[in-house]
């Protein structure tokens, strides 16, 4: 499917590569070639582990901005209450003037945040990451006797959303890996495939990124309901693909189940579900938008689409505005 799109390479977690089949010579520092000729990089769990994990990890130094405690709790109510309108109900207001100051600590242990110690200490991880990387490229290069390549995906979230110092530690990664060191260089995934074409062909083992990095977190006693309706879905989308409109009315609604159709497989109701937060309104989001595109297959088919209320639903639901039904038609 990535080859007939037109894609020659995408990203899989390192046991998408480990566990291929044939095994893969270089493990997941090198990138394999799919049976189709699709290009595979595995993420690289080292590398991975310094940057994410706040545990083990660079995130979780106290130096660095506590997520947890916000001026929207802190405050005094009579002083917050005109920032948190209109409902007056505290909430989180992104000012936080606290740092992790130590693990196990409570929040009302925390001490005040100083940027200026945080800033120095997202240098020296940059640092401590460059001089990491280069020991391991030097060591994998003599071991591979080829250049290696240590592919370093995060999600985009945690860099000054969940690690608010992220990006300057970007910022003196970049600057320190040109000035500070000749052992390796940053590269695009598309130039190190031009500069090194031939690759070992292999069928990459199945893989997610998430919990125990397969599927189980999105397949599971918790949400396993939801699959067959969304399988029929997509059935009748299908079916619904083969149809030429009559016209502007029926190709509206036509594209709006398709809308429907996407919303309601977005994996975040499943993972919510199983991970017990705001489990209602997974369900509900999750039901809805099978509801919706239901009552639209039904009318559509019958030849009565209820304009009004298809105005509603595609202010409401308006995700992709200039999506096209005809995409689900089999090729």
């Amino acid at each position: 499917m990535l080859a007939d799109a037109g894609l020659r390479y995408f990203l899989t977690d390192g046991h998408g590569i480990l566990y291929a089949r044939p095994r893969p010579r270089f493990g997941s520092y090198a990138p394999i070639y799919t049976e189709c000729g699709v290009a595979a990089f595995g993420r690289d769990h080292e590398s991975s582990q310094q940057v994410w994990s706040s545990e083990v990890g660079y995130p979780g130094a106290s130096e660095y901005r506590e997520f947890y405690r916000d001026l929207g709790w802190d405050a005094e109510y009579e002083y917050i209450r005109p920032y948190i309108m209109p409902n007056g109900q505290r909430k989180n207001t992104g000012v936080k003037y606290h740092k992790i100051t130590g693990k196990g600590l409570g929040l009302s242990e925390k001490s005040l945040y100083d940027p200026y110690w945080a800033k120095e200490k997202a240098a020296e991880h940059a640092g401590n990451f460059m001089y990491n990387r280069a020991q391991q490229v030097e060591h994998l290069h003599h071991m591979m006797q080829r250049p290696p390549i240590i592919v370093s995906p995060y999600d985009a979230e945690l860099f000054g959303h969940w690690w608010y110092e992220g990006p300057w530690f970007i910022d003196y990664l970049f600057r320190k890996t040109w000035h500070d060191q000749n052992t390796y260089a940053m590269t695009h995934l598309a130039d190190y495939l031009q500069a090194y074409p031939t690759q070992q062909v292999c069928r990459p083992s199945q893989s997610s990124w998430g919990f125990r990095g397969f599927h189980e977190y999105w397949l599971n006693e918790t949400n396993a309901w939801i699959y067959p309706h969304l399988h029929k879905a997509t059935e009748r989308m299908i079916e619904l693909s083969e149809r030429e409109p009559e016209d502007e009315l029926e190709w509206r609604a036509l594209n709006q189940a398709a809308r429907e159709l996407l919303l309601a497989q977005s994996s975040d109701w499943a993972f919510i579900m199983r991970t017990g937060t705001m489990v209602p309104y997974a369900v509900r989001r999750t039901k809805s938008h099978l509801q919706r595109f239901n009552k639209i297959r039904d009318e559509v088919l019958a030849g009565k689409i209820d304009s009004g209320w298809l105005e509603k639903v595609e202010a409401i639901d308006n995700i992709f505005p200039e999506v096209n039904y005809r995409v689900y038609r089999p090729l």
